[in-house]
Order: structure tokens, then sequence, then C-alpha cells
């Protein structure tokens, strides 16, 4: 257990997991990629009240790919969590192939894990 938190910049993995959650707001705004992306998934039109289990589970995700990004940036082994991240994308890509969603909310859905890993990569570096 020792090598999950030894070392490991916590205040790092709060401001990444913050920062990479509040990107998810903007990404997924109609301003950005939104439409497009509810389009591409089957939505008709935004949900009436809030997904509250979906943004929890969003949460828990971006905190742990934070605690991830801290774990390797305290190892000095950034290739692995750019390993990571590209399993995770490649993962995705594949479970969107099989629900049929459109390219573009494939390619946003992705874009928007490597853009998170890169904000977290960012802070720990910063920090």
């Amino acid at each position: 257990m020792a090598e999950l938190t030894v070392n490991v910049n916590w205040l790092a993995v709060v401001v990444g997991t913050v920062a990479a959650y509040g990107l998810g707001y903007l990404w997924y705004s109609p301003k950005l990629f939104g439409k497009k992306w509810a389009e591409g998934v089957g939505l008709k039109s935004a949900p009436e009240n809030l997904p509250i289990a979906a943004m929890t589970m969003q949460a828990l995700g971006t905190f742990l790919l934070a605690w991830v990004v801290g774990v390797t940036a305290a190892n000095n082994a950034l290739l692995t969590v750019i390993l990571v991240v590209a399993t995770i994308v490649a993962l995705m890509l594949a479970g969107s192939l099989f629900t049929l969603k459109s390219r573009y909310a494939m390619f946003a859905e992705a874009g928007f894990v490597v853009a998170m890993a890169v904000i977290m990569i960012a802070v720990q570096g910063l920090l």
C-alpha cells in the first residue's frame, strides 16, 4: 500500500481532480463539444435533472486518475501514466465502436480523458 501513498503530492492530486472535473463542464457544454456529442450518443435533449450518479462516478474516476498521475509523478514514471491513459482511451474507443456512437462523440470522450491527464500532469509539475 505504501507505493500508492508515499511521496504523493496530495495537493496536486486534489487540484488536478478539481481542475479536470471542472474542465468537463466546459468540454461538454454547448459552447464546445456538448451539442454534437449529445447527438452522437443518441441524446435527444438535456436531462431535466442533473445525473447525480453519473457525476459522482465521474468525480471518483477523475480523482483515481489524478491519484495514478500522482503515484507515477512520485516515482518518476511519466511513461507509465501515458501508458495508462492510452489504455483507457483505447478501451473507451472500443466501447464506443460497440455501441455505435458517432465518431465525433467517440473522439470527444477520448479527447476529454487525454485533456484531463494533461492537466493532471501539468499540475503535478507545477506543484
